[in-house]
């Protein structure tokens, strides 16, 4: 991961400089805090300012990282002054948990597009929880991934006379995971083995979903198999939101369940949808989701030679709630019986696996 480090952890219990990381996208400042508080933010000028419920230590420096000059702490007061040419910010208030303490974190976009957001007050937690990499002397946080390889147990998914999809989508998942790990990546799996996390399909699904909230987790990957006409042929990856002008809505059904399941759950998707292209919040996810995807699909797509379908929206369940980047990528047709086979083969899933790891490597910066 590119990281770049400034300031340190200051003695006592309130923190004050700020630890800084480059991103892909953005720019990270996180301010060490006593405990969780509340924050309010605006942007006035090239400032962001930040009031917390808690006091740090006051302190101030020079910034060298893109899109951000300098910070300021004044008790309860945080001030952030932005380069020129940025005028937005996002903030955000972490609680404490997974081996840190509560913490003040300031996203500044390192785009100029990205930069046009306007600011939002504080939340909670993050909506893109990315790693941070801590100054020299404490322990180094791990990015994490969650690999959700779709069905199992009493939903097999897909089924042809070549493959079934929960056998594709679990050995590639596997796969993928121990790539990630050579890497020092932290990998979860919903399943890694034949099970469903719940009889009922929605809430086998919001299981899964649920495994990316605990603000620690940098991406969200769900793995599936497409089945269509036997002509149908390609990959294609998914992050959420509306389905493009012309899209197949079946797919979204099928990959909820099938049936009338399948419908209730993708109305609730796509209501979901339109209610967060006015959120900039739900936004800034959905960016970094589109950034996964393009990485994703082009590695993949390199990787095996297979039709490119390119990157799309559409309103799955399953990447609905997570709070950090998810995307849903479909691996090829195991009804085509050109790429059914060559899904039942190990080689070619060992090359799907690679393509996807290394594509999650890029996104987290990570070699």
């Amino acid at each position: 991961m590119r990281t770049l480090l400034l300031g340190g952890l200051l003695l006592g219990s309130a923190h004050a400089a700020p630890r800084v990381g480059q991103h892909d996208g953005y720019t990270r400042l996180v301010f060490d805090l006593p405990a969780a508080t509340t924050a309010s933010s605006r942007v006035t000028g090239q400032s962001v300012t930040v009031t917390l419920g808690a006091s740090l230590k006051a302190e101030q420096g020079p910034l060298s990282a893109s899109g951000v000059t300098a910070y300021a702490v004044a008790g309860r007061t945080v001030t952030v002054t932005l380069a020129r040419g940025h005028a937005s910010a996002k903030v955000s208030v972490l609680p404490a948990g997974g081996g840190q303490g509560a913490r003040l974190v300031i996203d500044v976009p390192s785009s100029a597009a990205a930069a046009a957001v306007p600011a939002r007050p504080a939340a909670t937690r993050s909506p893109v929880p990315a790693p941070v990499v801590r100054p020299a002397g404490t322990s180094v946080v791990r990015p994490r991934v969650v690999l959700d390889p779709g069905h199992g147990g009493t939903d097999p998914g897909m089924v042809s006379r070549w493959v079934t999809e929960e056998d594709v989508t679990l050995d590639v998942a596997l796969r993928t995971r121990a790539e990630l790990l050579k890497h020092g990546v932290d990998v979860v799996m919903t399943r890694s083995s034949d099970r469903h996390l719940s009889p009922d399909k929605k809430r086998d699904l919001a299981a899964r979903s649920a495994m990316a909230n605990n603000g620690q987790v940098s991406a969200f990957v769900s793995i599936h198999v497409n089945a269509a006409s036997p002509s149908a042929q390609g990959i294609e990856t998914y992050y959420f939101g509306q389905p493009l002008a012309g899209g197949n809505r079946s797919l979204a059904v099928l990959e909820n369940g099938g049936g009338s399941v399948g419908l209730e759950l993708t109305r609730q998707a796509s209501s979901t949808a339109q209610k967060e292209l006015g959120d900039i919040l739900a936004q800034a996810k959905i960016a970094f989701s589109r950034q996964l995807a393009q990485k994703v699909q082009a590695r993949l797509i390199a990787a095996t030679g297979a039709v490119n379908r390119g990157v799309q929206t559409d309103a799955f369940y399953v990447i609905k709630n997570p709070t950090t980047p998810a995307i849903l990528v479909e691996l090829g047709f195991g009804s085509s019986p050109v790429e059914g086979p060559k899904l039942g083969s190990a080689a070619y899933r060992e090359v799907l696996a690679q393509a996807l790891a290394r594509a999650i490597l890029d996104f987290l910066n990570t070699k």
